[in-house]
């Protein structure tokens, strides 16, 4: 069995005693964050959060692309969040590598190019990754200037949240 096909039998227990259809589409706690798409992060629980109480928008390294900007402005605009979270974490794959150096190897792997993704958003230091990510939200002429926007660095060996001064 494909995990896959074991993740669906799950889904079919875990619909059998659903009860969360009653929940608003806006998050009760007025909370958007962006963050990292790693498996050793269970946000809502990192965050002390429950079903229905943020949006949660994840990727590689919680970069503040394109996409995650339409994200927030969304959940904003349409859905009443009010503040805004930025988490990056130790032990982040996105500090691996640069982005010119996983192209040559796709590249070479593949025998051909693509033009997307263009940018695989590599970085060398979280705490100015989390900085411009943070910059790149308070900027954006969509987010309103009253929007508090914060950034954290997530210990994955100790689970603590550790804010970035700005």
């Amino acid at each position: 069995m494909s995990v896959i096909d074991e993740v669906l039998k799950a889904n079919q227990e875990y619909a059998k005693n659903f009860k969360l259809g009653h929940l608003p589409m806006p998050p009760a706690n007025k909370l958007a964050v962006v963050t990292c798409m790693d498996a050793r992060m269970t946000v809502s629980q990192l965050l002390g959060l429950k079903t229905g109480e943020a949006h949660i928008i994840r990727n590689a390294g919680g970069i503040v692309t394109e996409d995650a900007l339409r994200s927030l402005i969304i959940s904003h605009h349409l859905l009443g969040t009010q503040e805004f979270m930025i988490i990056n974490h130790t032990d982040c794959g996105m500090l691996t590598f640069k982005d010119e150096e996983l192209r040559k190897k796709l590249q070479k792997t593949t025998g051909t190019a693509a033009v997307a993704p263009m940018h695989f958003h590599a970085f060398s230091s979280l705490e100015e990754n989390v900085h411009e990510q943070i910059q790149k939200v308070k900027s954006h002429p969509w987010v309103p200037k009253h929007i508090p926007v914060r950034g954290f660095i997530y210990d994955v060996k100790t689970g603590r949240l550790n804010e970035v001064s700005l």
